[in-house]
């Protein structure tokens, strides 16, 4: 589970240092929109070097959409590269990702890569995406999970973001069902751009939690620790989760399926969630 993803300009090799030592659980290095149109092959260039050793942790590459005409060069700079997947930025339907994925199959044939090892998270930024954010879902092994980009998605439903997300509620809902439909990871919120106020990141990133988001994209180290910690589990929500597991565990054995621990009902799903907690977090 990813609880933040950090950005950094592709084309800034000391932001990216940076960006690897923030305590995010991945980085992503921006060829899109982080980047000039006039400096996108310097920073293909910058973004090899930089990749010239594994990174410590996660890192993903935004490259350009499906439609734009940087597409072929990004796909043939970065695959190959010690990446653990690709986001595919505006993608506006099924279409669209799988001629992604069939060129990202050319380039690893051509390179001498195991087919299909490069994964893709779709940038869903569009009324259309989100129409089509099940399909896109669902289109190719290589889905790992969806994102969500919030802040183009905004400016095209002329919504005030960030000052009022209700707005977003009903595209994040969408994105959610998309994924588990689909059984791929849970979706990324989108960045929250007001750098300075860390009261209403919060406040977002408790809404995405809420929703079923696994975490959320950030663009400032600033914004890593407060979304780390609304994502990860309090002490005291392990502990219930243990005292159910092993409450649970017991009657199960002796043929009983609904229980109470602390005067709440347990049955197979919450037992289900608790023990998939006690995975990922214990």
């Amino acid at each position: 589970m990813l609880r933040t993803v950090l950005f950094s300009p592709a084309n800034d090799a000391k932001k990216a240092s940076k960006a690897l030592t923030c305590g995010a659980d991945a980085v992503t290095l921006d060829l899109e929109d982080a980047v000039a149109y006039s400096q996108k092959e310097s920073a293909r260039g910058i973004l090899r070097s930089v990749l010239s050793q594994p990174p410590p942790i996660k890192l993903f590459v935004r490259i350009n959409s499906a439609g734009s005409k940087y597409i072929l060069d990004d796909l043939e700079a970065v695959v190959g590269l010690p990446v653990d997947g690709l986001m595919l930025a505006k993608a506006e339907s099924a279409g669209e990702v799988m001629k992604v994925d069939w060129l990202l199959g050319l380039m690893e044939e051509r390179k001498g890569i195991t087919p299909g090892i490069t994964g893709i998270i779709p940038f869903i930024e569009s009324a259309g995406g989100i129409l089509s954010a099940a399909e896109i879902a669902a289109c190719s092994p290589r889905i790992k999970a969806l994102a969500f980009g919030g802040v183009d998605f905004s400016q095209e439903l002329g919504l005030r973001y960030p000052a009022e997300s209700d707005g977003l509620l009903f595209a994040r809902g969408q994105l959610v069902i998309a994924c588990r439909s689909a059984g791929i990871a849970p979706p990324l919120d989108t960045v929250f751009p007001d750098i300075k106020n860390t009261a209403k990141l919060e406040s977002e990133a408790e809404i995405a939690r809420k929703m079923g988001f696994q975490g959320k994209l950030v663009i400032h180290p600033a914004q890593v620790a407060p979304v780390n910690h609304i994502f990860t589990p309090a002490p005291e929500e392990i502990a219930y989760a243990r005292k159910v597991v092993a409450a649970f565990d017991e009657a199960e054995g002796s043929g009983t399926a609904v229980i109470q621990v602390e005067g709440k009902m347990v049955e197979y799903p919450i037992y289900r969630r608790a023990r998939e907690l006690l995975l990922k977090y214990s």
